[in-house]
């Protein structure tokens, strides 16, 4: 374990090495070791625990084999912490989007990616995309998970689960997690940073291969800087001067385009990570030349990319896709700016599964 990992789990482990609170899933081994000690059991069993957690996916601490039986039956109703499958979509690019039923019937909704890379039968790389939230406080206007109001945040054991669920579906490993779903991760930085130590020790997914996104919260980003992950952020950005960015997202009147930049450049310095920058393109709102030409003002000598994300509609909002030549041009702008830039077109769309597409319900 690397000195930054054994930092971060020091602190998300502090108030919980006496006393592990089931549910259990989104612990460390060393807390799933301490638990079972104070059920009587011995140590060794909280390694097995933790494998029959993570790696063989169990639901129920009753269909634990190496267990006795006798501590079975006594712990059986000790919830492990694994969601119900309400709703299950398949778009026609393999992208499957899941709606999952949490243990207060709040229902959230999880994505599946496969991304074919190779030739031949080699399997495709897995990305899943986890809300952190039921809902999103952020109303950001173009958003169908904003539109549908706020609930609660994720605990630590509801995120890791969505990764483990799709995990079970595709029967394979999944590589990359972006924290893109529903809700603003930043705003549940305890439990996002919880189950981002157990995605990484835990499930065994790279850092390197995690992806956070956020709106952009008033020292929030600093503060998840503090703690050097090697994690990718990006931070949705979405209009490049601030009264345009108040029209699309109504929490940036608190938070000036320029203090977030700033706060940006600071995560930079701090973990020598660069920043992504999301912006959605909306035809005629935000995809003009001259809004690419303001765009690059701000971010030039930046260390950042730039992720252009072409409109998914929703029935919530009339914003349109912008053509194809349009956001070339856009894209084209910001090269001649020297600007990192690249066009995200996403997945799932004809399933509702797309960036922005989200949105808390339940279906028949």
């Amino acid at each position: 374990m690397s000195q930054v990992d054994s930092l971060i789990q020091k602190k998300l482990e502090k108030a919980s090495t006496e006393l592990v609170t089931p549910p259990l899933l989104g612990a460390s081994v060393t807390e799933l070791t301490t638990w079972v000690q104070q059920q009587g059991q011995p140590a060794y069993r909280g390694k097995q625990l933790h494998e029959w957690i993570y790696q063989k996916k169990v639901r129920s601490l009753a269909d634990i084999s190496v267990f006795p039986k006798q501590w079975r039956a006594e712990v059986e109703e000790i919830p492990i912490g694994r969601s119900t499958l309400h709703y299950r979509s398949v778009a026609r690019d393999g992208t499957v989007k899941y709606l999952l039923q949490l243990a207060d019937n709040q229902i959230i909704e999880t994505v599946g990616i496969p991304t074919f890379e190779g030739g031949g039968n080699s399997k495709p790389r897995l990305t899943v995309c986890v809300s952190t939230q039921v809902g999103c406080p952020m109303a950001c206007d173009f958003c169908a998970t904003g539109k549908g109001g706020y609930k609660r945040n994720l605990a630590r054991h509801e995120i890791v689960d969505q990764v483990l669920t799709v995990e079970e579906d595709f029967q394979q490993r999944v590589s990359h997690v972006v924290f893109m779903g529903m809700g603003e991760p930043l705003l549940n930085i305890d439990n996002v940073l919880g189950s981002i130590r157990s995605l990484n020790q835990d499930v065994g997914i790279g850092q390197r291969s995690l992806t956070v996104s956020t709106v952009g919260i008033r020292d929030r980003i600093r503060e998840f800087a503090e703690n050097r992950l090697q994690v990718t952020l990006a931070v949705s950005l979405h209009a490049p001067n601030q009264a345009l960015r108040e029209q699309l997202i109504p929490s940036a009147r608190s938070y000036p385009i320029k203090d977030l930049l700033t706060e940006c450049r600071e995560y930079v310095e701090m973990t020598g990570r660069r920043v992504s920058f999301e912006y959605i393109l909306l035809a005629g709102v935000n995809d003009l030349p001259e809004h690419a030409l303001e765009l690059a003002q701000h971010l030039r000598g930046f260390q950042s990319h730039v992720n252009l994300i072409p409109y998914n509609p929703i029935q919530e909002a009339d914003y349109k896709r912008p053509s194809g030549d349009r956001i070339n041009s856009f894209m084209k702008i910001l090269k001649q700016q020297r600007i990192a830039v690249s066009v995200r077109y996403s997945r799932g769309l004809e399933a509702d599964a797309a960036c922005g597409q989200l949105r808390r319900g339940i279906r028949d």
